[in-house]
């Protein structure tokens, strides 16, 4: 089984981790081809998957562009589409990872007469995309994909309320491999000790830093918190979104949390920061597609407290296996923060139970097997 894996960014997000671990399997037989270079490509390399890039400049186009702004960029995709086609003819397979993918891999399927499959990592509403590119993802998915893989029960029902066909779609949720995360626990100890965080009660934010990812809700939360509460930021500016950075340094100061948060950048692995933590929170405005970093927490032993909207609903019982809080609201996630500082035993029971769920549901294996069966299924239908 070849397969001609695409994806649209040179930057490293979740729906890039994910295919990380899809390709891996399929790395002596496959191609991942990415439309822009970045550290994404040299991340490909480190794990010996085949990689190319095929253009030297990025499409512009956004989730919020209009059908003319999308129009104007057909001099950047023809030439694309064009390459993936002509490199198609080798493979058995067409995995589009993201919609510019879906896009271009839509039509170099119908030339190159392969079998698409789509994998759906966004939630298709209007607090995403434009209503253009809404209706082009569904338009495209519904008449060129053999397959739409959705990465969560809300990223699938997004879809089909977009007018997206049901019998088009499964839900595949992203896996992970427990043991990356069980061996950073055990140094935990002289991490926090070596970053100066001993004798706090450390709150781990972990995302690109971004107004929909709600890092400046967790700094409200800390105003209402003890002072022996601190947070720790991990991620950084993706795209274009330099200047929210810029307001959460400002908004530490203006509430006087410079003593209290610390901001860490992007890391390329997350367990050994992660396993610092006594919580992790979850802030997102709007409903997250899946949640990786939920299950991460989960698989470090760590609580989580998220916001209840999108994919962290599949993955938290709240009460059980963490806590869920309504989006955007302040006082209800301090509270839930003081729950964890104030009754540790009580958080250290409901992130083993997360961890032990965790461990049956995500399992790195059983996430690959299911992917492979589909795969293989698309293949020999056509």
């Amino acid at each position: 089984m070849k397969i001609l894996f695409l994806d649209q960014s040179g930057q490293i997000g979740g729906a890039e981790l994910c295919l990380v671990d899809i390709a891996r399997p399929f790395r002596d037989n496959c191609l991942i081809c990415l439309f822009a270079d970045g550290p994404f490509r040299k991340l490909l390399e480190e794990k010996k998957i085949p990689v190319r890039v095929l253009a030297n400049r990025s499409i512009r186009v956004r989730k919020q562009s209009s059908l003319m702004q999308g129009i104007g960029s057909i001099g950047v995709f023809t030439p694309m589409v064009a390459k993936v086609a002509e490199i198609a003819w080798e493979y058995d397979l067409i995995y589009a990872n993201t919609q510019k993918a879906l896009v271009i891999g839509a039509i170099a399927s119908l030339v190159a007469r392969r079998p698409l499959v789509y994998h759906l990592h966004d939630i298709l509403s209007a607090e995403h995309f434009s209503t253009a590119n809404r209706r082009l993802a569904v338009t495209l998915a519904n008449r060129f994909a053999s397959l739409v893989i959705a990465n969560s029960k809300a990223t699938q029902t997004a879809f089909i309320e977009a007018g997206g066909r049901p019998e088009l779609t499964e839900v595949v949720h992203n896996g992970f491999d427990p043991a990356i995360y069980h061996i950073q626990i055990q140094n935990s100890p002289q991490t926090k000790q070596h970053l100066g965080l001993e004798r706090r009660f450390v709150v781990g934010h972990f995302s690109r830093l971004s107004p929909w990812k709600g890092q400046h809700i967790l700094l409200e939360a800390l105003t209402h918190c003890p002072d022996e509460v601190t947070a720790i930021l991990v991620g950084d500016a993706l795209f274009g979104e330099k200047q929210y950075v810029e307001q959460l340094h400002q908004k530490v100061v203006e509430l006087g949390l410079s003593k209290r948060v610390q901001f860490f950048g992007f890391r390329g692995e997350v367990a050994p920061l992660m396993a610092v933590c006594d919580l992790i929170v979850h802030t997102s405005i709007a409903p997250e597609p899946f949640g990786r970093v939920i299950v991460e927490a989960m698989l470090c032993g760590r609580p989580v407290v998220a916001a209840a909207a999108g994919g962290a609903l599949e993955l938290i019982e709240s009460g059980k296996t963490g806590w869920l809080v309504e989006p955007e609201n302040i006082e209800e996630l301090a509270d839930a923060i003081a729950i964890c500082y104030h009754n540790p035993m009580l958080a250290k029971n409901i992130a083993q139970q997360a961890q032990k769920q965790a461990i049956e549901r995500f399992h790195l294996a059983a996430i690959e097997q299911k992917m492979t069966q589909l795969l293989r299924q698309v293949i020999d239908f056509h």
